[in-house]
């Protein structure tokens, strides 16, 4: 078997961060082959270096050295050469001297290590630091093969990368405030997010009238005032559901919703297509006399499906058929992503819990809340009643040392 361990790490602040990408492995293997031919193989502005904590002193394993950025003039050679060299090399003689590197591979494995320095990185000692400090990290991580698995399907749906700042919000851990947006009046959209606090349980959704309005492209509108938040494209379509969704995914809409009174041919080229593209594909059973038969006879899974009493229904005392959710999950047990069940129809505080206990994973809301004078405490009177911590994670931070385990 050969020992091939991957590692990465980013520290620091400003132009003298850091960022490690490392491979570590036997000399006969991959790694070995690509230590060699990162020796052999120059390339201007790329050249590649044996790390040494001085001249004449290289650790063990050995490691090459990758400069990420191009190297442009002497100042950025100097940068590489000097204390990024000698605080990666650094970092792996102090490795193997606190066993996170076994003592007995030293000589059997090597290190590739490609190196970012920024062309306005000034403060040598901070280079040098920042650039020790996430190559040791890095490899802690790389023995630990870290991350464990738990911990990339946590994060990865809180996660915003920091140089592209966006984050695709998913639905994973219900239940949800679904904030439908029917007013025709874009404005009256706009102020609604205005005052919607901040929470990871809110999911905001364009609904028909404003689509039929505005457009599709309303969503680019609204997203300009939540650019994190996970929207919903409330098409009802009924035909052509491929290119309806296709509209919505252009908009930049996280989800598209078909109605379940569609053709069940139209509803599968529905779902089959958002499930290309990667946008949840929702069906709402407004209207739907058999919705637990309509289901069975797709061929294609809905990601979220809505139990919906109409609002010229409401008065009429029809019923909320919340019942259903039970064997709609029973249909779809054990299939990952799980699909979800949303409620739409009435739905107050005073009900609410009662449909997360008949395990509705989303409550849809539009007029109490986008009717109120206080939009913000309508909001609040769901989220404090909804089960597990509602509002945005204030005790978050960016690290993941605790999340090392040494060898």
């Amino acid at each position: 078997m050969v020992d091939f361990f991957i590692g990465e790490a980013l520290l620091g602040k400003g132009s003298e961060l850091a960022h490690i990408d490392l491979m570590m492995g036997d000399k006969g293997g991959p790694v070995g082959q690509a230590f060699a031919t990162a020796l052999v193989n120059l390339s201007k502005g790329h050249t590649p270096i044996l790390g040494v904590i001085r001249p004449n002193l290289p650790p063990k394993p050995h490691m090459v050295i990758v400069p990420k950025v191009t190297v442009q003039s002497l100042s950025d050679a100097n940068k590489i050469f000097g204390p990024a060299q000698a605080g990666c090399a650094k970092a792996v003689a102090d490795a193997v001297e606190e066993g996170i590197i076994p003592i007995e591979k030293v000589d059997d494995w090597v290190i590739v290590c490609s190196v970012f320095i920024h062309p306005e990185a000034s403060n040598t000692r901070k280079i040098y630091k920042n650039n020790y400090s996430a190559t040791r990290l890095s490899i802690k991580r790389a023995m630990a093969n870290y991350p464990p698995i738990d911990k990339i399907m946590y994060d990865k749906d809180r996660a915003k990368h920091p140089v592209s700042g966006i984050r695709m919000p998913r639905l994973w851990r219900p239940p949800y405030l679904q904030i439908a947006l029917d007013s025709p009046s874009l404005s009256k959209a706009i102020r609604v997010i205005k005052e919607c606090p901040r929470s990871d349980r809110i999911i905001l959704e364009a609904g028909t009238p404003l689509i039929k309005k505005h457009g599709v492209d309303v969503i680019k509108e609204l997203r300009k005032e939540a650019p994190d938040a996970f929207f919903i494209a409330d098409l009802k379509t009924l035909d052509v559901g491929k290119v309806e969704v296709d509209m919505a995914f252009d908009a930049d809409a996280d989800a598209a919703v078909a109605s379940g009174v569609a053709p069940n041919e139209s509803i599968d080229k529905f779902l089959m297509e958002a499930d290309r593209v990667g946008i949840y594909g929702i069906v709402d059973m407004l209207n739907v006399e058999d919705p637990i038969a309509k289901l069975k006879g797709l061929k294609q899974r809905p990601r979220v499906i809505i139990l919906h009493r109409g609002i010229d229904t409401e008065s009429t005392g029809a019923k909320t058929r919340w019942e259903l959710i039970q064997e709609i999950k029973a249909l779809y047990a054990g299939i990952k992503p799980p699909v979800l069940c949303a409620v739409a129809g009435g739905i107050r505080p005073k009900n609410c819990l009662e449909a997360i206990k008949n395990h509705a994973d989303i409550l849809i809301v539009g007029r109490y809340i986008t009717q109120s004078q206080d939009v913000e405490r309508a909001i609040r009177n769901f989220i404090n009643l909804i089960p597990g911590p509602s509002d945005i994670d204030l005790f978050r931070y960016h690290t993941d040392d605790d999340d090392v385990v040494k060898p």
